[in-house]
């Protein structure tokens, strides 16, 4: 006997949720207008099928692919208004907006796919052309741009009409703005609907019509029958040359036209009073017209938190609905000379030696000596590269030597501001101008006299 789970929640299957989301949408009286034109669009789609397969036509069928990607485009629309009636979740805490793009890209390239598929029935027609049958070519060309107009103008789809009017032009509107400018040149009223663009989903149903009247008068006059998987090609080439901007725009995380935006804004953050650095900064799409992002901003130590993160969500704001900051104050810490314990009179300046430069110009008088004689065996030195010694930790030298009595070094510590008057005290000469060291013992001992003396051993 298996065991019993008393408050385990029963798991709803995937068709399950569906159909409960669907209800939920279908309550709504907004969504009543775009269920009945679905199900318009379902006959009409069904007999626009029939009438393909009747007439033999592939030109028809093409445009009723059109008319398949009206049904996905009111799909789309329903998503709208689901995403508007849904919350956040903990599991979606953005929110339901990015279905709407997954739905405006999936539609596109559904879109793409059946005309790829044309393309590849055209090339094989060419081989061998059927005849065509133009008994319902006409009327079923008339029955699919009603509806795909009637579609189009009496539902208001909001993600298709912002990717539309953000997406970049295709080289079908191209082409009919040139002839649109000519045209408004001579009749001006018409500058209201075909300029500056035309809507890219009229213009395709208008094409693909006037394509399908011109292949039915043909075959009808010269038995061309050719002209039909011409003009099938064409309405594919159109398909596939207005969908693509609009899936790639769709596809994008970030929209091109905000990039620049973002990174002025950027900029200005940066410099922000009290703002060290921005990075890790991040943006996505969220909905159409809605960005989300996250941004790191590292700032000084004495800087006021909450001044920043105010003034850094005022300034993204603008573009970025949804954004995340987080602050952090600078970890940077001074590097120390010594890698061990420091000891207590470490910290006094008066204790340590230090080896200054030397001058560039010597006076001619001085006798320059060196606790440090060039030898040919010597290894090269420290700060060289490539040596062993290039990576050592830094050390500093405390004042614990003691000095030879011999060359007329004076004991204890040296004021600073004797650095260079402490002299060698070389008999007959007197105090000269010398360099202090941080050498313990030198490694040879040095003496001084006068020529003819004997060096001592």
């Amino acid at each position: 006997m298996g065991t019993i789970h008393l408050f385990r929640k029963s798991q709803r299957s995937l068709l399950g949720k569906l159909t409960q989301e669907f209800r939920s949408v279908a309550a709504d009286r907004r969504s009543w207008k775009i269920l009945l034109f679905g199900a318009i669009n379902i006959v009409c789609t069904g007999f626009l099928l029939m009438w393909c397969s009747s007439t033999n036509s592939i030109a028809l069928t093409a445009y009723t692919y059109l008319t398949i990607f009206d049904l996905f485009s009111l799909i789309t629309c329903l998503i709208s208004y689901w995403v508007m009636m849904k919350k956040p979740t903990p599991a979606y805490s953005f929110g339901f907006e990015r279905f709407e793009v997954l739905a405006v890209f999936a539609s596109t390239v559904l879109a793409q796919l059946g005309a790829l598929f044309i393309l590849k029935e055209s090339a094989e027609r060419f081989l061998e052309q059927p005849e065509i049958h133009t008994g319902r070519l006409l009327v079923g060309t008339f029955v699919a741009l009603s509806f795909n107009l009637f579609t189009m103008l009496s539902i208001r789809n909001k993600p298709f009409a912002y990717v539309s009017e953000a997406a970049s032009t295709s080289w079908l509107q191209e082409h009919v703005a040139d002839l649109s400018r000519s045209l408004c040149g001579i009749i001006p009223g018409l500058s209201s609907i075909f300029l500056p663009r035309m809507n890219p989903f009229i213009l395709i149903d208008l094409a693909g019509a006037l394509a399908l009247c011109i292949t039915y008068m043909l075959i009808e006059i010269n038995n061309y029958f050719a002209v039909d998987t011409a003009s099938a090609l064409a309405i594919a080439l159109m398909t596939f040359g207005t969908m693509y901007p609009m899936s790639v725009y769709s596809g994008k995380t970030t929209p091109p036209h905000v990039i620049g935006q973002l990174d002025k804004l950027i900029r200005e953050v940066s410099t922000l009073d009290g703002v060290l650095e921005v990075r890790n900064e991040h943006f996505w799409t969220l909905g159409f017209g809605s960005l989300a992002g996250s941004v790191h901003v590292r700032i000084r130590r004495d800087a006021n938190e909450q001044m920043v993160l105010a003034h850094v969500t005022n300034r993204l704001y603008t573009l970025v609905s949804t954004l995340t900051v987080q602050i952090f104050k600078d970890d940077w810490i001074r590097p120390t000379l010594t890698s061990g314990p420091i000891a207590n009179n470490m910290l006094n300046l008066s204790d340590h030696h230090i080896i200054p430069m030397p001058p560039l110009k010597m006076a001619e008088n001085s006798n320059v000596a060196t606790s440090t004689p060039a030898k040919a065996s010597s290894p090269p030195p420290e700060f060289s590269f490539n040596t062993p010694g290039k990576n050592m930790n830094p050390v500093v030298l405390v004042n614990t030597q003691t000095r030879p009595y011999r060359l007329g070094f004076s004991r204890g510590t040296v004021p600073y501001s004797s650095v260079f008057t402490q002299g060698f005290g070389v008999p007959g000469i007197g105090a000269t101008q010398g360099f202090r060291t941080g050498l313990i013992n030198a490694p040879h001992r040095y003496g001084t006299g006068t020529q003819g003396q004997p060096r001592p051993q």
